[in-house]
Parts: C-alpha cells; structure tokens; sequence
C-alpha cells in the first residue's frame, strides 16, 4: 500500500489536509484508529464574521490569551483565514446555528472582546463539524483503521509510517494525532490522544516545544461518575462559578470573572479547592430551563444522566485535562524540520496558541492549518516508491502509571518539589516517554506563564517570554532556547 500523501489521523485537521492534498491532485490515504477528539467539541469555532468585529481584534485576543507567547504571525494568519474556514466549512455541508433573521448566531466565549463563536447544532458542534467532513471523503480520499507504530524514513527523510505492524509507502506524512491531554487520567478529551504522534516524530528526528503548557478547562464536572466537560458557552451565556456558600468568587482573581482567560479561571477554582474548599460549582439555575433546554441540550443531558437537573441546582467542577498548546514544532503551512513530514492540528506547535489557548480557536486551527499542511504535502513529497527503515517510538511507562504521575505533579498547580517527585517516580527508564519530557520542561521553565503554574515561581520572568524548552532526538535532556514559533528553517 502507498500514497502520494498519507495523513494520520482523522479529526477535523486530518479530514482538511486530506481533502485539501487531494484537490491539489494528490492521491491521498487517511489513517486513524477511532476519530480522535474534534468530535467532542462542544465549543464551537472562532471567527469574525460580525459587522462590529474584525480579524485584527481577533488576533488581538489570541495574543493575549497566550500570555506572551503567541506568535503574532500565526494569529494573524489564523485569523485572518478565519472567515474563508467558515465558508469552507458550509461548502463542505456544515449548518452552522442562525438567528431568526438569518443572521449567523455568535456566542461569547471567555477572552474574547466579540461575540464571534459559531455553533453548530447547539453545544455538539465538533460532531456536526466532524460528520460535515467525513461525508467529503468518499471517492476523494482513501480511509484505513490502522494505529501509528513508528515513521518510516529513507536517510534523514520520512518515507511512510508502519500502521498496525503494515508499512505504508508515502511521499509525504502529515501527522494529525491529536495533543497529549489523553494521558492524564481526568481528561476532557480521548484516551487516542496520548501523544503518540509526538512521539513517532521524535523519534524521526523532529523537535518538540512548549510540552510545559497543558490547558485545564475551568469547568469539567467532579460530581461522581465519569468526567465532562461544560462548555465555555454556557459561562458566555451568563453562567456563574460560585463556591459552597454562593459566592461568585473568580471575581477575586480577575475583573472579568467567569470570562478570564481559561488559564486564570481554571487557576483560580485550584487554588480556590486547594485552599481547603469542599466544592466549587457552576450555577445555570438562573439561565432558566427553556433557555438551558435549547441552548445547551448537550449539557442538560449530560447532567440529567449523573442525576442532577441543572435547572434546578448548581454542578461542582474542577480544573481538568483539555488540550495542548506544546507539540511537533512546525512552520505556517505544518512542515518541519524533517524533510517528507509534517504536522496540524493539537499535534502541531505552531505558535499560534502560545502559553494558554483562547477559547474556541482550536476548531479554527484544524481547519486552517489541516488545510495549509495537506497543500504543501503534495509539494514536500517525494517522487517515486520509497523504501524505509522502521523507527520504533522511545519506550514509555505504561499509560496508568503515568498519568497518576502527572495528575500529582504537573495538574493545573506546580511545583519544583512535586515535579522532581514525579520524574523520580517514573524513573530513568522513563526519561523519554511523553510525561518525562513533560516533567523536565516543566522544571526547567521557572517561572508562571498562562497555562503552565508554578507556586513556587507565581509570577512571570520578563527573560522567559522570549525562549521555548525544546526537545530533540540528539538532546540528551530538554534545553531552552530563543522562540522560533512559525518561523522554522522547514525541510522540504
């Protein structure tokens, strides 16, 4: 089996490189095992499509939100794109929530100055996105069930991907696995997004960056039974965090309350937890139920299922595991460092997102950056059938036991004493495995940025706003350096 382009990975950034690679006439095989975690998302998708707003302020937004980190050309060319994804998106069969009059129906999500979220079938936007694409690829793209085990290369390029214990000839690869917020045990996301991806380009010889910031969404339900998220929407929409007695208590760590950045929000519920307090909830009581019942029947079903009516009564949440911002270091159309192979999507460090991700920017980033990297796939290919030679992925402690290790000691609170105590738990054997290379960057970056809490270290360092903690298949440890974000040297 061989491709021109094989793409790994069939999310929202995978399904748009695909069929992107294959209108530009590539013949194109999309690999996945399960449909990673686009289809989960219940936030909905960025752009400014408003009279009153415009690609600037939203890049203007992005920029904040990534507390100094962002790189201001891959907002700007985010954003920019935002508008053309949309109208892409509908082309694609996509049905994006109107008004009565027509008019396109946006929600404000936290950090954004402009109500410019799009939904799709209310709160399952990322299923209605996901099933629009899926529906695109028959006759277009080929499609296999099939695991990543190791990249293939021929010298130092990539020449294919063993899948399922199969290799698979390609010109190029595009990567489109997913983040890493899969290994901690309390996720939001899939357990597929173990960063296994990561880890295969690694070992090629890619780069990774920013494995340090891990977005914990403020609002993922603690009550028992198993963990969901609570959309970003429904704290737009007027929902309110409040503490056991019923104090609105985000207030205390930042103006805009409820609609802080999600690294301050999410921060300022751990502390609140850690500081001794039983529960913290979200209140939705006074939204009302009809309102609830429209809006946000995701939601209110989700709840119903663990017993409780949300119209009725406050939900307890707590910071959990949502999403990424580190990955494969790539430029602004997903090629790296490594000739043959490139990267979009939550497995792509970009730039984009910096130190904490503004809400519902990443549905955006899959289908701009999925389609940029599966247009210069074709071109970054390699004539004729290659012939590889396996790399195996660096040996990783099972799942289990890693993700204890980074729910104790890299949650949404850190220190350089619970960090130590992790690596020392997972050993020297472990010294390369996703939640290693996440310790170390961890420890290295002294200092707190966004998504990334030290309590040992509260405050920013003017010195770290200018460099990334990389690491590289050469490197014997993760290193610091000046940020290059979307401005790699990229091998094609």
């Amino acid at each position: 089996m061989s491709a021109d382009v094989l793409v790994v990975g069939a999310g929202l950034a995978g399904m748009a490189a695909a069929l992107e690679a294959a209108e530009a006439g590539a013949s194109v095989l999309l690999a996945a095992a399960g449909g990673g975690s686009s289809g989960l998302a219940q936030g909905g998708i960025a752009a400014a499509v408003a009279p009153d707003d415009a690609p600037e302020l939203h890049a203007a937004d992005t920029l904040a939100a990534g507390a100094g980190l962002t790189d201001g050309a891959a907002a700007g060319l985010l954003t920019a794109e935002a508008a053309g994804a949309v109208a892409w998106l509908e082309a694609c069969g996509a049905a994006f929530d109107r008004e009565a009059d027509g008019r396109p129906a946006l929600g404000l999500e936290a950090a954004h100055s402009r109500a410019r979220v799009l939904h799709a079938g209310g709160d399952a936007s990322g299923a209605a996105l996901v099933a629009a694409l899926r529906g695109r690829l028959p006759g277009r793209v080929r499609t296999v069930e099939a695991r990543l085990d190791a990249l293939l290369l021929r010298g130092d390029r990539v020449a294919g991907a063993r899948l399922s214990g199969r290799d698979v000839a390609a010109g190029a690869v595009v990567l489109a696995t997913g983040g890493y917020a899969g290994r901690y045990p309390r996720s939001t996301t899939t357990s597929l997004c173990d960063g296994s991806g990561l880890l295969a380009a690694l070992a090629a010889g890619a780069e990774l960056a920013d494995l340090e910031f891990v977005q914990f969404h403020p609002t993922a339900y603690a009550g028992p039974g198993r963990t969901f998220l609570l959309t970003e929407a429904l704290r737009g929409a007027g929902a309110w965090l409040v503490d056991s007695a019923g104090r609105r208590f985000a207030f205390d760590a930042d103006p805009r309350g409820e609609l802080a950045p999600r690294a301050v929000v999410a921060r300022a519920i751990a502390e609140r937890l850690a500081a001794g307090e039983p529960a913290v909830f979200l209140d939705a009581r006074h939204l009302g139920r009809e309102r609830l019942a429209g809006r946000f029947p995701g939601f209110v079903a989700r709840c119903r299922a663990v017993g409780l009516d949300p119209a009725a009564e406050p939900v307890p949440v707590a910071p959990t595991a949502h999403y990424t911002m580190g990955g494969i270091v790539t430029d602004l159309r997903g090629r790296t460092g490594v000739p043959g192979l490139l990267a979009a999507g939550e497995c792509a460090r970009t730039g984009v997102h910096g130190a904490n991700r503004l809400a519902s920017n990443s549905l955006l980033e899959a289908v701009v950056f999925g389609r940029l990297a599966g247009r210069a796939a074709l071109a970054a290919a390699a004539p004729g059938p290659p012939a590889g030679v396996p790399l195996t992925a660096p040996a990783i402690l099972p799942a289990g036991e890693e993700g204890a290790v980074l729910e104790a000691a890299a949650g949404p609170l850190r220190s350089a004493g619970g960090l130590r105590e992790g690596l020392r738990r997972l050993g020297d054997p472990a010294a390369r495995s996703l939640a290693g290379l996440l310790l170390r960057a961890a420890l290295l970056r002294e200092e707190s940025r966004g998504a990334h809490v030290r309590t040992d270290r509260p405050g920013e360092d003017a010195a770290w706003a200018a460099l990334e903690v990389v690491a590289r298949r050469d490197a014997p440890d993760v290193f610091a350096r000046p940020r290059t974000a979307g401005r790699i040297a990229a091998a094609v």
